[in-house]
């Protein structure tokens, strides 16, 4: 993993096995910006064959300070400097927004930003702070992503339920009118009250929802089914997962008066694709979790829609 981040800051606790610098609070934008290691900007430079020929309608994003090369891109392509992340994030969060997170992946070339806004609710006896992902690329290959994520504060869990009364996230490419996006995702990403109540209602309605032991079992089977002509590793390693759901859906501590309900086996879910380890630890797995935070979970996702059907 040391490979993939490049540099980082952190409070309270150190994601990626420690690394980063830890800080004693949350900074302002302009100190988080520094202890991020984002302090830099990306220019970019024409492209010439070996032979001194340029490569039209090609161009390359060159980082100023050391002059590596972070992706070559169409002419179309315009950048989104790191302090300008930063500031559209301070314009369009307000006053109380807190820096918890924010760092460089791959040489680089992605970057992230993560705050915590200043709201604090609670939703049927449970603490639930919103926090804002905002991720960026330099390389060419990803959108500028958006995401407001709900934490369940007790256990960390995401609860980034993909609602269709209200939006959660939002993309924009790196081409046309980039600040013009930048300020149209004010619409959705301003209304983060409206998704909190939105979402507090889903909750309730989860709680309604009973689910009995059977079918708790049955979804599980649903969700890690034993792959077609597998080998006696595959489904040894598929129902070591299935066990490890079913501790958190009946051990969890945390869940213990939750009820039978389908809210308890969502966060049970979600304690799954948030904190488990995968069988076979690749080196940039938590970087794929962060990703997934943005882009919603596809476990997470599929949990909810079953329990929705039933």
């Amino acid at each position: 993993m040391a490979a993939e981040v490049e540099s980082m800051f952190y409070t309270r606790q150190a994601p990626w096995h420690g690394l980063g610098t830890m800080v004693r609070d949350a900074p302002t934008s302009m100190d988080a910006l520094k202890l991020a290691g984002l302090d830099w900007k990306v220019v970019q430079r024409e492209l010439f064959t070996p032979e001194g020929i340029l490569a039209a309608g090609f161009q390359a994003n060159v980082r100023e300070k050391d002059g590596k090369v972070l992706g070559v891109v169409t002419d179309r392509y315009r950048v989104v400097q790191n302090e300008e992340a930063f500031a559209f994030t301070d314009a369009l969060l307000g006053e109380g927004v807190r820096y918890e997170t924010a760092g460089s992946l791959q040489g680089g070339r992605r970057t992230w930003i993560l705050a915590r806004l200043p709201q604090r609710y609670i939703v049927n006896g449970d603490e639930i702070t919103p926090y804002l992902v905002f991720m960026n690329s330099h390389d060419g290959t990803g959108a500028i992503k958006a995401a407001m994520t709900p934490i369940r504060v007790v256990c960390q869990n995401t609860l980034n339920l993909a609602l269709k009364t209200a939006k959660r996230c939002w993309s924009a490419h790196h081409t046309g009118d980039i600040r013009g996006k930048m300020e149209e995702a004010r619409d959705t990403l301003l209304y983060a009250d409206a998704y909190m109540a939105e979402l507090g209602k889903e909750i309730d309605s989860l709680n309604r929802i009973k689910v009995t032991d059977r079918q708790v079992y049955e979804y599980i089977d649903l969700l890690f089914p034993f792959p077609e002509n597998g080998s006696g590793q595959q489904k040894k390693n598929m129902e070591k997962m299935k066990e490890d759901m079913k501790m958190r859906y009946f051990d969890a501590p945390d869940l213990k008066s939750t009820g039978k309900n389908a809210y308890r086996f969502l966060n049970a879910v979600s304690d799954f694709a948030t904190h488990a380890k995968p069988l076979k630890e690749r080196a940039n797995f938590r970087e794929s979790l962060f990703a997934r935070t943005v882009d919603g979970n596809p476990v997470i996702d599929r949990a909810y829609q079953m329990v929705k059907a039933a």
